[in-house]
């Protein structure tokens, strides 16, 4: 039998409010690529068989007219539009709240266009083929229902020199099960060292700990058990303006529920994005290098 190709689900319908403008669709690469472009052309040498964007309705004529003509014959693509209203369920949302409610409420827009494992990962996030290669591997071999998996980088290469940071810090048993995944927000450097800080209270960090970028190897299991989360969440939490139901979360719910286990897979990577402004220059240079090396092709499409 056949091996189903695993899919790509790419998170690209958030607001890039810290970032302060559409960085989705901005020019990165030697060739004016995207960044997410980066991540689809390693999905394609790994092995992956479609592309399946989350956007918001309002930008897709724009974002397919950027995408569409450098994928066409290369892979398959589809297109899900992330609302607010997606799974309300009935419920009120208020009138003034304008960001959608997460990446996990963005994965649930992917039930009725997912047919088999997947992977998801930021539109935004420059993740190295390492990490895809991995993923494949995951999916493509013993699969079982309930058993996920999730890339970890070490923090050290997830750090921007140019602000703090939030990261999920990755806490696994002897078989390299997560046992949790911890929020932690503004982690940032200073003398070669990484610490976080909350309220007061600054903690370092290893350099070697092992950190969630939002890549997750799933099943469509996992999308149909976050479901009635996100009404539960929804019931808790519709009226919060900044409320969020995110992928991390609810792998850490499901993981501490007992229905399910997501396996920690290590990558040394080299993570690169853009939270902020001043990252924009530094990942144009770290691409062009890229590009000079001979590891991508100074045009990915031809």
């Amino acid at each position: 039998m056949a091996t189903i190709k695993p899919s790509l689900v790419i998170l690209a319908a958030g607001m890039a409010s810290r970032y302060g403008g559409n960085k989705q669709t901005e020019s990165f690469g030697p060739s004016g690529e995207t960044i997410m472009e980066y991540s689809i052309y390693d999905a394609i040498k790994a092995g992956f068989g479609k592309v399946i964007f989350i956007i918001r309705e309002e930008f897709s004529v724009a974002f397919k007219e950027v995408i569409e003509p450098k994928l066409s014959g290369k892979i398959a693509t589809d297109y899900v539009y992330q609302s607010l209203e997606s799974f309300s369920g009935g419920r009120n949302i208020p009138a003034d709240r304008t960001k959608p409610f997460g990446t996990s409420h963005a994965l649930l827009c992917c039930k009725d266009v997912l047919d088999g494992p997947f992977a998801v990962i930021n539109a935004d996030d420059f993740y190295g083929f390492d990490a895809f290669k991995q993923a494949y591997n995951f999916l493509t071999t013993a699969i079982e229902v309930n058993k996920y998996a999730c890339i970890g980088y070490e923090l050290k290469n997830t750090l921007s020199d140019n602000g703090s940071v939030t990261r999920g810090e990755i806490n696994v048993n002897a078989a390299q099960e997560i046992v949790s995944i911890t929020e932690r927000k503004e982690i940032y450097k200073e003398e070669g060292k990484a610490f976080t800080k909350t309220g007061d209270s600054v903690q370092e960090l290893p350099l070697d700990t092992k950190v969630s970028m939002n890549f997750f190897c799933f099943t469509p299991d996992f999308v149909n058990w976050s479901e009635q989360e996100y009404y539960k969440f929804l019931d808790k939490n519709s009226t919060e303006l900044k409320a969020e139901f995110l992928i991390p979360e609810v792998a850490d719910l499901l993981i501490k529920s007992g229905e399910g286990v997501v396996k920690m897979i290590p990558t040394q990577a080299k993570w690169f994005g853009v939270t902020f402004k001043e990252d924009a220059p530094v990942v144009k240079a770290a691409l062009q290098k890229l590009a000079d090396e001979g590891i991508y092709p100074g045009n990915l499409w031809g």
